[in-house]
């Protein structure tokens, strides 16, 4: 039988619970399904000392940094808002880089991307990080190209994440890299999350985040684009339907959102097509239909640009059954499904 493989999570005074639980409950649950230990997950902190979690939570450590010794299966710095404090603590650094030497793989979870940066492990190399914090991060450590819109980088050994709860994401990653596919399904299935979201999706969706100090106009079209975004949603339509011209109304979409109201569309199209696809029996050609692209051709080429997956692939791996369950069956209805699907 193998050894089962060491993973050595980092934490420390005000790191972020989720960015731990994330990990090792999924490993934990790998071993579990397996009925035999893939992952043997030690939760390391500066002297072995419990950490008080950014929640409030008191977390007790497993093992004190200083004392782990090399070389590790995957070494993974979780983030959290002592991460100034935590990259600025140079024997925390320097045990974080002595170990990311040697471990076959180095990972970081939101801001646990600028103790990396502080140890040099991702000098020249291309991160994932929280979308709020890129810009500190990067102006902090310029030799490290931080990116705000992905959930996860894969860069060779290194891998690094979005915030909070894409750490489960890029843990499920590991687990099919490690354990296979059939073992990463299971594992997101009993954790009750879809599989995980390719890690070039991006963090932030039109489906989630309703528009930042956008001005009645703007959040009134966005309302109507996510509604319904198979409709007639021509910028001529949506100015008619806010009362104010093309051009003023194209003015107000940058200056809120940040994009033209043509490309909000499309990443609204998009963005509704991926979530009938793993939620939903509908078929291509029919979803296509259904998010405003006309046909199966359109919506491929749209899917593939902005997922680098085609729709056909994507519902395959993200979804648990395949598309095989129709809205409304199953244990529980998504309310958003329903309603693009009619």
């Amino acid at each position: 039988m193998t050894e089962p493989r060491r993973i050595v999570v980092v934490g420390y005074h005000a790191a972020e619970l989720i960015d731990i639980a994330c990990v090792t409950s999924a490993l934990v649950m790998a071993n579990w399904l397996r009925r035999s230990a893939l992952y043997d997950p030690t939760v390391a902190t500066p002297s072995g000392q419990p950490i008080v979690c950014g929640s409030g939570l008191t977390l007790q450590a497993e093992s004190a940094l200083e004392r782990v010794t090399g070389p590790v299966d995957t070494l993974l710095v979780s983030g959290g808002i002592g991460h100034v404090q935590a990259a600025a603590d140079p024997v925390l650094v320097a045990h974080v880089r002595r170990l990311a030497r040697d471990a076959r793989r180095v990972a970081s979870v939101c801001t646990g991307a600028g103790i990396l940066a502080a140890s040099g492990v991702l000098d020249g190399r291309r991160a994932a990080t929280h979308w709020f914090h890129a810009q500190d991060l990067a102006a902090s450590y310029p030799q490290v190209c931080f990116d705000p819109a992905p959930i996860y980088i894969r860069d060779g050994n290194l891998a690094t994440s979005a915030g909070v709860t894409s750490a489960l994401d890029l843990t499920l990653s590991f687990i099919e890299e490690d354990g296979g596919a059939d073992l990463a399904r299971s594992v997101a299935r009993h954790m009750v999350t879809y599989l995980q979201r390719p890690g070039n999706q991006a963090q932030m969706s039109v489906f989630t985040s309703a528009p930042a100090a956008a001005g009645d106009v703007v959040r009134r079209v966005v309302d109507r684009i996510t509604a319904d975004p198979g409709g007639d949603l021509t910028t001529a339509n949506l100015a008619a339907v806010a009362g104010v011209s093309e051009r003023h109304l194209t003015r107000l979409f940058l200056q809120d959102l940040g994009e033209t109201p043509g490309r909000f569309v499309r990443r609204a199209r998009v963005e509704a097509a991926a979530h009938l696809l793993v939620t939903t029996a509908l078929t291509v050609e029919r979803i296509a239909v259904r998010c405003g692209f006309g046909s199966a051709e359109s919506l491929r080429q749209a899917f593939t640009t902005r997922y680098g997956v085609a729709p056909s692939h994507y519902r395959r791996t993200q979804s648990a059954t395949g598309g095989a369950t129709a809205p409304g069956r199953g244990s529980g209805v998504d309310p958003l499904a329903v309603q693009l699907a009619r």
